[in-house]
């Protein structure tokens, strides 16, 4: 008789993030889903300094995370001892993983490939309709209840051989240059660390930083906020985009230099397309708010609604590949987080 196959090994795991996170992004098809490939224990861990988290940490092996899970430090460790992975429902870990984690080797995954798409996919939509001017000449048509002679519209209306500059490949950037593929687009990258044989796989060209700006008609910023980008969007660069240019940014508010780029606005030299500010959100009395030239949405570009449910596929895959011993799909690298947003 043929012999029974052994039953794949259920790690110890258990939740750690914020109790809205938790109800948001694991849905019980989701909390259903992870339990056939790890043995969940309860409750979720919001605070790790608990008795009841601690007994829980006691045997954990897997940590499945999410927002508003506490930091990981060498504390938490000690009452975790055979933790040995992390998987992460959403996107950066540095909020949680500390050094002492990468210190103990534990492996860690994120789902940031997964949050990726949908800001790509906004990005790409803001790209398209901007090229359009669909909200401005909505806006008018509003106004008027008149359409306009659809054969004078200006030559530089439209999305055909346009060029659009993407600030950094970073993961989000890629995903948005591989949703522009289709299009007839001209596609300029500025990323030091990205070879000339990189960027021609990739159907981008290279250029530098001042060349991005001045010869795009659409800047979308992808870059992390770190120390060195704070500020990077400069106030030369943005006073050297074409009129009528449009920046896009799904990145953090702080990577350009907010007066400067208020200061363009309100001039109406050109537009943009801000799903992030800085501060986040603006004050009520912010003149931003006020730009009929700036398109100010609610950081809504990442995972929302039904696209936390790719989330939580993703981390449930990931348990299910470590538990098998095949590798996480989606590792975060130690020596990769200073390029990391």
């Amino acid at each position: 008789m043929p012999s029974t196959p052994p039953a794949r090994r259920r790690p110890r795991a258990a939740l750690a993030m914020g109790a809205d996170a938790a109800a948001a992004v694991l849905s019980p098809d989701s909390l259903a889903a992870l339990s056939e490939v790890c043995a969940l224990a309860p409750p979720v861990l919001d605070d790790f300094s608990t008795g009841a988290a601690r007994a829980v940490l006691a045997d954990t092996e897997v940590l499945v995370t999410g927002w508003g899970c506490p930091p990981i430090h060498a504390g938490v460790l000690a009452s975790a001892p055979a933790l040995r992975a992390v998987v992460h429902t959403a996107g950066t870990v540095r909020g949680h993983v500390t050094e002492a984690c990468w210190e103990r080797g534990i492996e860690v995954s994120s789902a940031a490939a997964a949050n990726a798409l949908p800001v790509a996919e906004y990005t790409v939509a803001m790209i398209l309709l901007s090229g359009k001017r669909v909200l401005e000449r909505a806006r008018d048509y509003r106004a008027t209840r008149a359409r306009d002679v659809w054969l004078a519209t200006p030559p530089d209306v439209g999305n055909y051989r346009r060029t659009v500059g993407i600030l950094s490949a970073s993961l989000i950037g890629r995903r948005v240059i591989e949703l522009l593929r289709p299009y007839d687009l001209r596609i300029l990258l500025h990323d030091p660390y990205v070879t000339d044989a990189e960027a021609a796989a990739l159907g981008v060209h290279p250029v530098g930083l001042p060349a991005l700006f001045a010869g795009s008609d659409v800047v979308s910023v992808h870059t992390p906020l770190l120390p060195a980008t704070t500020g990077l969007v400069s106030r030369d660069l943005l006073t050297s985009m074409r009129p009528d240019a449009v920046l896009v940014n799904t990145s953090r508010g702080a990577v350009v230099d907010q007066e400067a780029l208020t200061d363009v606005l309100r001039a109406e030299r050109i537009r943009a397309v801000l799903d992030v500010t800085d501060p986040d959100p603006l004050p009520a009395d912010h003149p931003l708010w006020d730009c009929d030239n700036a398109l100010i949405t609610p950081h809504l570009a990442g995972s929302q609604g039904n696209e936390l449910r790719r989330l939580a596929d993703l981390a449930v895959g990931e348990v299910a590949r470590w538990a098998a011993g095949d590798g996480f799909a989606h590792p975060v690298r130690r020596e990769r987080l200073a390029f990391l947003a």
